[in-house]
């Protein structure tokens, strides 16, 4: 997955100025991307703090290691079941 050129609390920061009352437009011009993106940053980081965006991206690295891990077992149960003869 790409990585965003922008950090969490620069993303953070960005959403901050729009809730003081600068337009949308203006925030998405002069930080150098789309409308789509604000969005969608609001809808993930909306009421956060830097500090609970940072923990967020933690949770959800540890969570891909755990889904990784899960269907490596799950690939090795299917290969032992395989070479046993043990029908499902």
């Amino acid at each position: 997955m790409k990585t965003s050129r922008f950090s969490e609390e620069q993303i953070i920061g960005f959403l901050r100025q729009a809730e003081a009352g600068v337009s949308v437009k203006e925030v998405c011009r002069t930080g150098g991307f789309s409308d789509a993106t604000f969005y969608k940053w609001r809808a993930k980081f909306g009421g956060m703090e830097a500090s609970e965006a940072t923990r967020l991206r933690e949770l959800e690295s540890e969570n891909a290691k755990l889904k990784k891990l899960l269907a490596e077992a799950h690939l090795d149960m299917h290969a032992l079941k395989s070479v046993l003869g043990v029908k499902r």
